[in-house]
């Protein structure tokens, strides 16, 4: 709600993405104690945020390089306010790596494949699929399949391959 509150686009981002990374969890046959700490997780995602300026986080042209610089650090800003809470050890842990990329070329800190916590390659999964079938300030919404192309298209690159695959059979079942 804090996110919602600072920055309009936003509104309801955190809510899907939990929603979708616990059908992704569940699909998988995750434990239930771990689809909790995902929903959670997920939900808190972005809460880093509050730490980027307006101006830069709802910038409707494409960012500069010091400004993604900026935006990049959300993650690391998201996992020191939930490690200051007691008992949000692991939630933050997984805050901190939801930009991980399955190659290695993620932030922050540069982790690759099952280096990652399962529960932040899922969010990033999650997360990627909202942000393109949504409106942004710098560009209009792709569609469900556009959406589906681009996380095959990253499968094994940005994406764990499972979970592109474990929600890409969600997806195209719900048809």
């Amino acid at each position: 709600r804090a996110m919602e509150l600072y920055s309009s686009y936003t509104k309801g981002h955190s809510e899907k993405v939990a929603n979708y990374s616990t059908i992704i969890a569940e699909e998988m046959g995750l434990a239930k104690d771990v689809i909790k700490r995902i929903y959670w997780s997920a939900l808190l995602h972005d809460i880093g945020k509050i730490g980027v300026p307006l101006s830069i986080l709802e910038k409707p042209e494409k960012l500069l390089k010091e400004e993604f610089e900026i935006i990049k650090k959300h993650p690391v800003w998201g996992w020191e306010i939930l490690i200051q809470i007691g008992g949000m050890e692991d939630i933050a842990k997984i805050v901190r790596h939801h930009h991980e990329r399955w190659d290695g070329k993620g932030y922050p800190d540069g982790l690759k494949n099952f280096e990652i916590p399962v529960e932040s390659r899922i969010i990033a999964v999650a997360d990627g699929f909202d942000a393109m079938v949504s409106d942004r300030p710098y560009r209009k919404a792709l569609s469900v399949e556009q959406a589906i192309n681009e996380l095959l298209k990253n499968s094994g690159t940005q994406f764990d391959p499972d979970v592109v695959k474990t929600f890409v059979t969600i997806l195209t079942r719900k048809k």
